[in-house]
């Protein structure tokens, strides 16, 4: 069994844990599926009914960070009110991890991105209050959609 840390992330999907789990572990290094648990029989309870083989409980890691996640149906979705933070030690870094994450234009800002799933990542500098301290660097991030650390840096 996976330990559970004090605080941990849990995401709800629709329908596609499973999916999620499996893309994002490709996608941060130091990353595993812990566990997974599917959905018991659909005749124990009524809230089960369409369940059969989705995932009631995942656990997984991403870069050593544990998270849960489950498919519990559409009643849910993910917004811009809660983000994750992936703090990038350079310029390569924060390439990968965009290119990799953004998947909706449209919700591209200042290091936002929004991946194919409807998470919401901020992919920044680790060092990002250090090239946010200068008004000009402010209205040159407040321009960018990906942080291009030169840009801020010759500001």
């Amino acid at each position: 069994m996976a330990e559970l840390t004090p605080i941990q992330p849990c995401l709800w999907f629709d329908d596609q844990a499973r999916e999620a789990m499996s893309y994002y572990t490709e996608v941060f290094p130091n990353s595993s599926i812990d566990r997974v648990d599917e959905y018991p029989d659909e005749s124990l309870d009524e809230h089960f009914r369409g369940m059969s083989g989705k995932v009631l409980n995942g656990q997984f890691r991403l870069n050593g960070v544990p998270f849960t996640c489950l498919d519990g149906g559409p009643l849910f979705t993910f917004n811009e009110s809660v983000s994750f933070i992936v703090a990038c030690a350079d310029q390569a870094e924060i390439d990968h991890y965009w290119e990799r994450l953004s998947h909706v234009p449209d919700a591209e800002a200042c290091g936002w991105c929004k991946d194919r799933f409807g998470v919401s990542w901020q992919v920044v500098p680790a060092n990002m209050g250090e090239l946010t301290r200068r008004p000009e660097q402010i209205q040159v991030m407040m321009r960018q959609k990906k942080i291009v650390i030169a840009e801020l840096e010759n500001a």
